[in-house]
């Protein structure tokens, strides 16, 4: 009986051969990593992106509510200024109602009892009263009578010669002026003296050559 020849040109496939062939594969496969994305990759990236609206509207809510506060305070600073200059007065008003009843119970008693001095004694009576609200509210009379002229505070309407007051100084006032702490409200309208006259010139003559 004849035994079958073996085929020696036959190859078997190795175990090791399909082994190599498939980590091969899954070596091709760890390639391109982002080509496949599991279940639990996709719901970690939509949380991620919730997350991030969620904070973005919450920015937004906030920076909202910012504006509408910071609009708030700006109306009510606002009001607040307008109010002020609106009422500003109000303390010197109550004070100058006070003056307002002095001078009307004066001009009642002249009427009544037809007795002036008691009117020239009310009206100096509220003179003096207003003086002091001016006072109070720091409105002060500027004195010129005697000083040198100042154009910051005094406005010269005429001038003339003196023998008793030097050049270039206040002889008289034609107009008292006042000043609020140190602004002038008006300045005190005087008349400046221009020295000693010349010697046989009259002061009319010493006015005309002015």
């Amino acid at each position: 009986m004849t035994k079958p020849k073996h085929d020696h040109n036959h190859k078997h496939d190795h175990p090791h051969d399909h082994d190599h062939n498939h980590n091969h594969n899954h070596e091709d496969d760890a390639l391109f990593p982002g080509d496949e994305t599991s279940p639990a990759e996709d719901q970690t990236g939509g949380n991620t992106v919730e997350m991030f609206e969620i904070e973005l509207q919450q920015a937004n809510d906030r920076a909202l509510r910012a504006f509408a506060e910071l609009d708030n305070y700006r109306k009510r600073v606002n009001r607040e200024i307008e109010d002020t200059r609106k009422y500003a007065a109000i303390g010197l008003m109550r004070d100058m109602l006070g003056v307002w009843d002095d001078m009307n119970r004066a001009l009642e008693a002249v009427e009544k009892n037809h007795n002036p001095e008691a009117f020239v004694d009310g009206v100096r009576m509220v003179h003096e009263r207003f003086t002091q609200i001016l006072e109070r509210y720091h409105c002060t009379r500027i004195e010129a009578v005697g000083q040198a002229f100042d154009p910051n505070v005094h406005e010269s309407i005429a001038q003339m010669p003196s023998d008793d007051v030097p050049a270039n100084s206040v002889i008289f006032e034609s107009q008292i002026g006042f000043k609020l702490h140190d602004r002038v409200v008006r300045p005190t309208q005087v008349v400046i003296s221009t020295g000693k006259a010349a010697k046989g010139e009259t002061k009319e003559e010493a006015d005309n050559d002015e």
